[in-house]
C-alpha cells in the first residue's frame, strides 16, 4: 500500500487522540512518501501515551507541514521520495504496525547504501520544523541533582575530573541530612511549580516514600518483577531460536500489562518504563545503566524543570548470557565499580541537560552520597574551582540558587 491509498480505517487500532489527529490529517499523510510518512505514524501511534513535550512537537509537525505551500513541501520530501525501496517493504502494513516498517526501513537502507542519504534529509525536516516551532525556555531553570557512592566505604577513584573544568568542586560538604534535605528542596519546588512530569526522581535502589506528590517516580527495585518477567521472555525467545532483529521487534511491541505494569498505573509512566527496559541496553540487569539510561530518557522526552537521580551499588558485571543462562543465581553487589559508572553518568547527565532550552541558566549538582565531595554548577559559580570553605547541603544549594 501506498500513502496515497491511506483510509481512515486503517487507523482503528490507534488510541483515541492518536486517530483524532491522524484522521485531521488525513489528507496530508496522503501526500508524504512512502519513506516518510510510517516514520510520523511511529511517533503519532503512542500519542496518547506520550509526555506534553513529545505531544506538543507531533503536534508541531503536523502545522509544519500543513502550513508549507506545494512548492516547498515537495522539495522537502524529495529526499525520501528517491529513496529505493521495495514490493516487500510496500505490502507492510506500515499503518498499523510503523515500528516495525521502521526497522526493516533501516535494515533495507544499511544494506542498499542509502543510509547516509536517509539521515541527512532526516536532520534537515527536523531542524527546518523545530526552528518553525522552536522550544520554549522554561519559566523557572533546570536542575539537575545526582547523587553517587551509595555504600561505598572506601574511594581512591578522583571523582567529577570530566565535571571540574565546568564548576566548584567542593571538599568540606557537610553530609549530616544532606539526603533528607535534598529530597525536601524537590518536593518544595515540586509544590511550587507544580507541571506534568517537570519533577523526576530516578532511583537505582528503593522507591520514593509516599510524599512525593508533583513528582514522577522511577525504581529500580519497584520495577523487579516487570524485569523478571522481561528477562524470563527473553531467555525462552533465546532458547527457542529467535534472531536478534526478531527479539527486538518482539520487545518493542510488547505493551506494558504484558509485562505486569497494573492496570491502575500510570499509563504514559509505565510506558515510558517499559521503553526503558525493552529499548534499553543492560537496564533489564545494571541498576547503574538503568539509571543513566532513565535519566536519559526523562531529560529527552520530558525535559523536566528538576531531576534528582540517585544511583545504587550494581552487581558485579556478568554477560547477558550468563544471567540467562541461570536466572536464579545471585551476583555479588560491586559497589566500587557501581561508584565510577555513577560519576560517568552524572557526566553524561549533565552533557543530557544541556541540550535543552534555557541551557545557559540550568544548575547541577553531584554529590558522594555521605560524604565530603559534591561538585556544583550554575551561572553564579567559577568554574574550574575547588573550594575548601566547610558548607552544609542547604547552604550548597543556596549557593546554587536552587531553593
Amino acid at each position: 500500500m501506498l500513502p496515497g491509498d491511506i483510509g481512515a480505517d486503517r487507523f482503528g487500532g490507534y488510541p483515541p487522540r492518536a486517530r483524532r489527529l491522524a484522521l485531521d490529517n488525513l489528507d496530508l499523510l496522503r501526500q508524504l512518501p512512502l519513506g516518510f510518512v510510517p516514520l510520523l505514524l511511529g511517533e503519532l501511534i503512542a500519542f496518547d501515551w506520550a509526555f506534553p513535550t513529545e505531544q506538543r512537537e507531533i503536534e508541531s509537525q503536523f502545522a509544519f507541514l500543513r502550513g508549507l505551500p506545494a512548492d516547498q513541501l515537495r522539495p522537502l520530501m524529495a529526499p525520501f521520495a528517491a529513496l529505493r525501496l521495495t514490493s516487500e517493504l510496500e505490502r507492510l502494513d506500515w499503518v498499523r504496525s510503523p515500528a516495525r516498517f521502521s526497522e526493516q526501513l533501516t535494515a533495507h537502507l544499511w544494506a542498499t547504501g542509502q543510509i547516509d542519504t536517509f539521515r541527512s534529509a532526516a536532520v534537515e525536516y527536523m531542524d527546518k520544523a523545530r526552528a518553525a516551532s522552536p522550544t520554549e525556555v522554561p519559566a523557572i531553570p533546570r536542575i539537575g541533582i545526582v547523587v553517587i557512592g551509595r555504600a561505598v566505604t572506601e574511594n581512591r577513584y578522583a571523582l567529577f575530573r570530566r565535571l571540574r573544568p565546568h564548576g566548584v568542586y567542593f571538599r568540606q560538604v557537610n553530609p549530616a541530612d544532606g539526603w533528607r534535605i535534598l529530597r525536601e528542596a524537590v518536593t518544595a519546588r515540586a509544590a511550587a511549580h507544580p507541571i506534568p512530569y517537570g519533577h523526576w526522581y530516578i532511583d537505582g535502589g528503593e522507591p520514593w516514600a509516599s510524599d512525593a506528590a508533583g513528582v514522577a517516580c522511577v525504581s529500580w527495585s519497584a520495577l523487579e518483577p516487570v524485569r523478571a518477567t522481561l528477562l524470563d521472555r527473553v531467555r525462552k525467545a533465546k532458547l527457542a531460536g529467535t534472531g536478534s532483529e526478531a527479539l527486538r521487534t518482539m520487545l518493542a511491541e510488547m505493551a506494558p500489562r504484558e509485562l505486569g505494569f497494573p492496570q491502575a498505573a500510570d499509563s504514559t509512566l509505565a510506558r515510558f518504563e517499559s521503553n526503558l527496559l525493552t529499548e534499553g541496553s543492560g537496564t533489564q540487569i545494571y541498576s547503574t545503566t538503568f539509571v543513566q539510561w532513565a535519566a536519559r530518557e526523562a531529560l529527552r522526552r520530558a525535559q523536566p524543570v528538576t531531576l534528582l537521580a540517585r544511583f545504587a551499588p550494581r552487581i558485579r558485571e556478568l554477560s547477558l548470557g550468563e544471567l540467562l543462562s541461570d536466572p536464579h543465581q545471585k551476583p555479588q553487589p560491586d559497589p566500587q565499580g557501581s561508584l565510577i559508572d555513577a560519576d560517568m553518568g552524572a557526566y553524561y547527565t549533565w552533557l543530557c541537560q544541556q541540550r535543552l532550552s534555557g541551557a545557559a541558566q540550568t544548575r547541577f549538582l553531584v554529590w558522594f552520597e555521605d560524604r565530603s565531595e559534591a561538585l556544583a554548577i550554575a551561572p553564579a559559580l567559577h568554574p574550574a574551582t575547588v573550594s575548601d570553605e566547610p558548607i552544609g547541603m542547604r547552604d550548597l544549594l543556596s549557593r546554587c540558587t536552587i531553593l
